[in-house]
């Protein structure tokens, strides 16, 4: 009879336990490729909706109407209205008159800030029928503060607008704050 060659039980056990070493090894490297993919889909997400706040702000300021609106309750408010906080659930920080989309007439915009949201509100018409309420749209959340400030003729900046005389800003300046401590300021021409 020949003698047979095989493992001894230490060789077996050796091999067993570099293979299980070999899989934790595995595992924590895929667990840690996972949580990276997680965290750049929401770092992307966040500049991503941060993007089109932006872009869809300074698209309604750019097609301002120069023309003051009546609200629900029969007072003509100015084209053009900025405070630093609103007190009336259909406030806003920044409202305006700005031109609609080809054949349809212009509408009134509203931006706020709102318990850690920026909310835009729309009213369909310029000038409002008593009881009317605006479409409400969150565009942002996760956010910290929402602050502008309007460029006046003499090139100083403000907190409130109108000013006497001035239908409009030449330029407004939003300031994005996000709850993760990112600031991002921008500024939009309205010559």
């Amino acid at each position: 009879m020949k003698n047979a060659k095989g493992y001894t039980l230490i060789e077996l056990l050796i091999a067993v336990a570099i293979l299980a070493l070999i899989s934790v090894m595995a595992f924590r490297g895929l667990a840690s490729v996972i949580e990276t993919r997680s965290h750049l889909a929401e770092e992307n997400r966040k500049w991503h909706d941060l993007a089109l706040f932006f872009s869809r702000f300074g698209e309604d300021l750019s097609r301002p109407e120069h023309r003051p609106v009546m609200d629900a309750s029969g007072i003509m408010q100015p084209e053009f209205a900025g405070k630093p906080s609103y007190s009336d659930p259909l406030d806003a920080n920044i409202l305006f008159t700005r031109m609609g989309y080809e054949d349809e007439g212009g509408e009134r915009i509203g931006y706020r800030f709102n318990q850690g949201k920026i909310e835009e509100l729309v009213w369909a018409h310029l000038d409002q029928a008593p009881g009317t309420t605006p479409e409400i749209y969150t565009l942002l959340d996760e956010v910290k503060s929402f602050e502008l400030r309007y460029l006046a003729i003499n090139d100083t900046w403000v907190l409130f607008w109108p000013l006497p005389g001035q239908p409009q800003p030449k330029a407004v300046e939003a300031t994005v704050t996000l709850a993760s401590g990112e600031k991002i300021v921008r500024i939009f021409s309205l010559l």
